[in-house]
């Protein structure tokens, strides 16, 4: 087999010398080729180039969730065919590793790379669905290019805690659980719509939702980790359906209290809940849309501020390892 391994040397909880040992065991099993990313959006042409290549049949990436967001973005630059495309596997190199975790890999490197060539020994693999969002026809956002995510997106108060968590990386704190929990908290001081939301909800031949403060979109549950404690925004999201969105339209200090409680006591079984609450399965085509530019996050990406974002949910979309 010739596979591509992907790394992304500024993952931050694996060292050199455990990538050394993580490619030599890949290695030990292969035919292996190593690219170390250099800029942003490196992973992405990687994973193009593995597309187009007539003999690539399994990209392996290593880092955490936005290199395997790259990743994907370039396996998928021609749509979804998971009958032709490569396989994807992916060992955990960041601080939360969702989409690793989601399918069922250890959260150690090392562990993981084990469970990976069990899995190709067996020839154990899945077929993912994968969400896709892109700018709204007819809005100010429709030039903006349709992009894939692996496990969630978010339009609004958590997409400007990503952007806040993503500034404070940029001035050399490190990516912990802890930096998160800070930056919640003072994006709810500063939030000044949470009385109000500003986002529309609209689907097909349904009624819109409308002011909601805050628009998470699942493609799988756990959305997230807290260190070791998942947390269920949408517990019914699965890789097998297609997308799930949770929406609160109000961000008072009591809904906050009440619906973080929720959400650090959630449970495959009930997420957050409540008269404030609305939480909505298996959505095939919908748009989120703003009265104001909102922060926008995909698969813990900050990309900016948007209006508008039309959502379609793919179902068997890739062929994962695991």
């Amino acid at each position: 087999m010739r596979a591509l391994l992907v790394v992304n040397p500024a993952a931050t909880t694996t060292s050199a010398r455990t990538r050394d040992v993580l490619i030599h065991a890949l290695a030990s099993e292969m035919k292996l080729e190593v690219v170390t990313t250099e800029y942003r959006g490196h992973a992405r042409d990687l994973g193009r180039r593995a597309a187009d290549s007539d003999d690539i049949e399994l990209v392996v990436a290593l880092g955490g969730d936005g290199t395997v967001n790259e990743v994907v973005n370039g396996l998928l630059h021609g749509g979804p065919d998971p009958d032709r495309l490569p396989r994807l596997a992916v060992v955990p190199g960041g601080s939360t590793n969702v989409f690793a975790r989601a399918l069922g890999l250890p959260n150690d490197a090392v562990e993981a790379t084990g469970a990976i060539l069990d899995a190709l020994s067996n020839r154990s693999e899945r077929t993912v669905g994968l969400g896709l969002a892109a700018g709204t026809p007819g809005t100010d956002d429709e030039s903006v290019p349709a992009r894939w995510f692996t496990f969630c997106a978010g339009l609004g108060f958590d997409a400007g805690v990503v952007g806040r968590v993503e500034q404070q990386r940029e001035r050399g704190k490190r990516s912990t659980h802890a930096l998160y929990v800070r930056q919640v908290v003072r994006q709810f001081l500063d939030e000044p719509h949470r009385r109000r939301g500003m986002i529309t909800l609209d689907r097909p031949g349904e009624k819109p939702v409308k002011d909601l403060v805050l628009s998470i979109v699942c493609n799988t549950a756990p959305y997230s980790y807290l260190g070791n404690r998942p947390l269920y925004a949408s517990p019914g999201a699965s890789f097998d359906t297609a997308l799930d969105v949770l929406g609160l339209s109000k961000l008072s200090t009591p809904a906050v209290a009440r619906y973080a409680t929720q959400l650090l006591n959630s449970t495959p079984d009930r997420g957050p809940h409540g008269r404030h609450a609305v939480s909505l399965h298996d959505l095939t085509d919908f748009t989120l849309q703003s009265k104001v530019p909102l922060p926008f996050q995909m698969d813990g990406d900050h990309l900016g501020l948007r209006t508008s974002v039309t959502f379609t949910g793919v179902r068997r979309a890739l062929r994962v390892i695991v």
